[in-house]
C-alpha cells in the first residue's frame, strides 16, 4: 500500500460573518485556494487526479458540487473533476482522508483536499431552515426510527455543549479561562507571523479577522448563557466565519516522478461515533481508538489540534485522554480564530503541518466534533 504525503498546505485568513471575505462567491474563494496551493508547487494541473472540497449547508452559491465549481473558477483543466463531501464539521478532514486513501489504494497519484464555506452568505443550519418550507423541522423530525431510539428531546449542539459542562463538572470559569487563553495565544502567533507562511492572502486580506484583541475575563462573564439556565456563552463558543483551505497529497510514485520533497505522511485516519444528543463528545472515543490503531500513546503527540466548538468539548477530551492543554491549540482554536465550517479541516491540517514544522515536533494529532456525534482523527508525521 502506498504511503499519502502532504505536498503542501495553505489557507485564506478566516474572517468574521459580514467581514473582509463577504463579498466573495464561495467558489471564487474556493478557486483562489486552490490557485495559491498550486502555485507552491511544481505539478501541472491537468495531473490532479480529483478534487475533493467540504461543504455544509450546499444551498444557493454554496450548492452544485463546488469542489468542482471551484477548480473551473480557478481556470484549470476541465478533465479534472470534483466531489463535494458532508461530514458536518468535520467535512474537509474527511475530504483529506478521502484523498489520503485513494492515494494509498493505488487509484490516484495527486488529489486536491480541502473545503470551503461562506457563512456570512449561507447562515449555519441554512438547508435545515430550508426544509422546514416542505413541512420538515428538523432532519429526523417525524422519523420513526429516530424517535424510538432517542425520543424527541432537543437536539443541538448548544445542548450538547451544556450537557458536556454539566457531566464533566466544568465550570463557567474554567471555560472562561480556557477561551481567554484561546484569544491570547491566537493574538501572539499573529503579532509573532507564525500565521504568514500558511495564509494566502485575499483581496489585500492577510490576517485572521476573528481574534477579539480587547477581551477580558470581567467581558466574558457579562454575557447571558446561550439556553437558560446553562452555562455556555457565545464566548465559550467559536466564531462564525468565512473560509476555505486546501492541502496537496500525494503519492510515493508521484513524488518520486515528479521529484517532490514532502512535507509530511499521513500516519494515521480514522472516524468515529458517539451519542448523537451529546453530539459533541465523539473525539474522546475517536482519539483513544486512533491512537489504539497507531500502536501509539498520547505522549508520542507533539501536537494536537481540537476544534474548539465550545470550550466544554475541548476540555472534557482533555480530561478523559490525559492530554497536556499545552500542547493543544497552542495558537489559539476557533474560539479565537473563527470556525468556517466546511473549511476548518484542512484549516487545523494546515496550522498543525506549520506549527510542527516551526516547533520541530513530530506527530501532530488533529480531531473534531461533527453533527451527528461522530469524529474523524488525523495523525501526521513531519518530514525533513
Amino acid at each position: 500500500m502506498s504511503e499519502a504525503y502532504i505536498i503542501e498546505a495553505v489557507r485564506t485568513p478566516a474572517c468574521r460573518r459580514n467581514g473582509a471575505l463577504s463579498h466573495l462567491h464561495p467558489a471564487d474563494l474556493g478557486a483562489h485556494v486552490i490557485t495559491a496551493l498550486l502555485n507552491r508547487v511544481t505539478v501541472d494541473p491537468t495531473d490532479v487526479d480529483d478534487v475533493i472540497f467540504g461543504c455544509v449547508d450546499t444551498i444557493g452559491p454554496q450548492a452544485g458540487d463546488i469542489a468542482r465549481t471551484a477548480w473551473l473558477a480557478a481556470g484549470f483543466p476541465e478533465q479534472v473533476p470534483g466531489v463535494t463531501v458532508d461530514r458536518q464539521c468535520g467535512s474537509s478532514q474527511q475530504a483529506l482522508h478521502f484523498a489520503a486513501q485513494a492515494v494509498m489504494s493505488g487509484t490516484a497519484d495527486f488529489v486536491v483536499a480541502g473545503g470551503v464555506q461562506s457563512m456570512s452568505r449561507i447562515p449555519i443550519g441554512a438547508a435545515m431552515t430550508a426544509g422546514a418550507e416542505f413541512g420538515f423541522a428538523t432532519p429526523v423530525a417525524g422519523c420513526e426510527g429516530w424517535e424510538h431510539r432517542y425520543g424527541d428531546e432537543e437536539i443541538s449542539q448548544f445542548r450538547a455543549a451544556d450537557l458536556i459542562a454539566t457531566r464533566w463538572a466544568l465550570s463557567r470559569e474554567a471555560m472562561e479561562e480556557f477561551a481567554y487563553t484561546s484569544h491570547m495565544r491566537a493574538i501572539t502567533a499573529i503579532k509573532e507571523g507564525r500565521f504568514d507562511r500558511e495564509i494566502a492572502p485575499v483581496d489585500g486580506v492577510a490576517q485572521d479577522e476573528c481574534p477579539r484583541m480587547d477581551t477580558s475575563l470581567e467581558k466574558m462573564a457579562s454575557l447571558q448563557p446561550l439556553r437558560p439556565g446553562g452555562r455556555t456563552t457565545a464566548a465559550l463558543a467559536s466564531q462564525i466565519s468565512d473560509g476555505a483551505s486546501a492541502v496537496l497529497v500525494a503519492s510515493e510514485r508521484a513524488v518520486r516522478e515528479h521529484r517532490l520533497t514532502p512535507r509530511a505522511r499521513v500516519h494515521h485516519l480514522s472516524a468515529r461515533g458517539g451519542d448523537p444528543i451529546y453530539m459533541l463528545t465523539a473525539p474522546i472515543r475517536a482519539t483513544r481508538y486512533a491512537l489504539d490503531r497507531a500502536g501509539m500513546d498520547i505522549s508520542d503527540i507533539d501536537l494536537f489540534e481540537v476544534n474548539e466548538a465550545f470550550a466544554s468539548v475541548v476540555l472534557a477530551w482533555a480530561k478523559e485522554t490525559g492530554a497536556p492543554l499545552d500542547r493543544v491549540n497552542v495558537n489559539g482554536g476557533a474560539i479565537a480564530l473563527g470556525h468556517p465550517i466546511g473549511a476548518t479541516g484542512t484549516k487545523l491540517s494546515t496550522t498543525l503541518l506549520h506549527e510542527l514544522e516551526r516547533t520541530g515536533g513530530r506527530y501532530g494529532l488533529q480531531t473534531m466534533c461533527e453533527g451527528g456525534g461522530q469524529a474523524n482523527v488525523t495523525i501526521i508525521e513531519r518530514l525533513g
